[in-house]
């Protein structure tokens, strides 16, 4: 029993509603169209609580960019802030569209960070070095090519066209904010559209640089995602790395969660596919010779 019944901060978080207007795949169990039903569920689940924001893991669509027109309207009913990364299918669309994407979206920017009671959010790109959201001529279009074949070549399950890496930059500056949060004693949660952990074929490329990078700071508590409808969950240091169920699977049955964030745990309530579980977390000190990188 736990002492602490109000939480610090409440979210709510949905992974791959892959939305279009076509018909299931039943092969692999993909219900695109009864997405929208699903999603127009979740927010008004949303809108009865009192929640800090509500992020989509990505993949948003499945396909073609008029399917933004029809499930972006859903979100405007949502009475919370709410953020979206983006997943490989919000990239398959015509290649002129592709550098739209983000502003389609109303995204800020391909990454962000953000802070609330006395936790970091940190919102990444892992499309950043891919196969499908650089447009044509794009110098990472060739990097995608080399990381996948250097993959394929050690025999890897992630080495696959539907995942990506992030960029150097990008993991510089994620370092950055590991380091900013760590000297200011704050919890960090990350997010993103791929997994890095456990081992699985759904992985980002570069999930082992990433493992050690959050490794080495013992302030990051959780790792969320989707990209794997099947969703997944792995404990590596004092990290939680859960990736959420997709919403798009099954014709009728949804999932999505709302996290509960406590000074010693998160409690993950889920809904339809989704699980609970208790994630404990550790106290975080701050490191006053830490400084953030720029």
């Amino acid at each position: 029993m736990h002492a602490d019944t109000q939480p610090l901060l409440r979210f709510g978080v949905i992974a791959d509603p892959q939305y279009a207007a076509v018909e299931p795949n039943l092969v692999l169990g993909r219900h695109y169209a009864n997405s929208l039903t699903k999603l127009a569920e979740a927010i008004d689940t949303f809108n009865g609580e009192d929640l800090a924001f509500v992020v989509t893991l990505g993949d948003i669509i499945d396909r073609d960019w008029q399917s933004f027109d029809a499930i972006l309207p859903l979100y405007e009913r949502l009475r919370h802030p709410r953020h979206f990364l983006l997943g490989n299918h919000d990239f398959r669309v015509e290649p002129e569209r592709l550098a739209e994407v983000f502003v389609r979206v109303g995204m800020p920017a391909a990454y962000q960070a953000f802070a609330a009671a006395g936790h970091r959010f940190v919102l990444i790109d892992g499309n950043e070095v891919s196969l499908f959201a650089p447009p044509p001529g794009d110098p990472r279009l060739a990097d995608a090519e080399r990381w996948l074949q250097a993959l394929k070549a050690a025999g890897a399950d992630n080495a696959q066209p539907w995942n990506a890496a992030l960029g150097d930059r990008q993991l510089a500056w994620l370092e950055g904010q590991l380091r900013a949060a760590q000297a200011a004693g704050e919890k960090v949660v990350v997010m993103g559209h791929y997994p890095v952990y456990p081992p699985n074929a759904h992985n980002m490329w570069d999930s082992d640089r990433i493992l050690d990078l959050f490794a080495r700071f013992d302030n990051v508590v959780a790792y969320f995602c989707g990209h794997n409808h099947d969703g997944n969950y792995g404990l590596a240091g004092e990290t939680h790395y859960v990736t959420v169920k997709g919403m798009v699977e099954t014709p009728d049955t949804t999932a999505y969660a709302i996290v509960d964030v406590h000074e010693d745990r998160m409690e993950v309530r889920g809904y339809g596919r989704e699980i609970d579980r208790t994630l404990s977390l550790m106290p975080v000190m701050p490191r006053l010779a830490a400084t953030a990188s720029r």
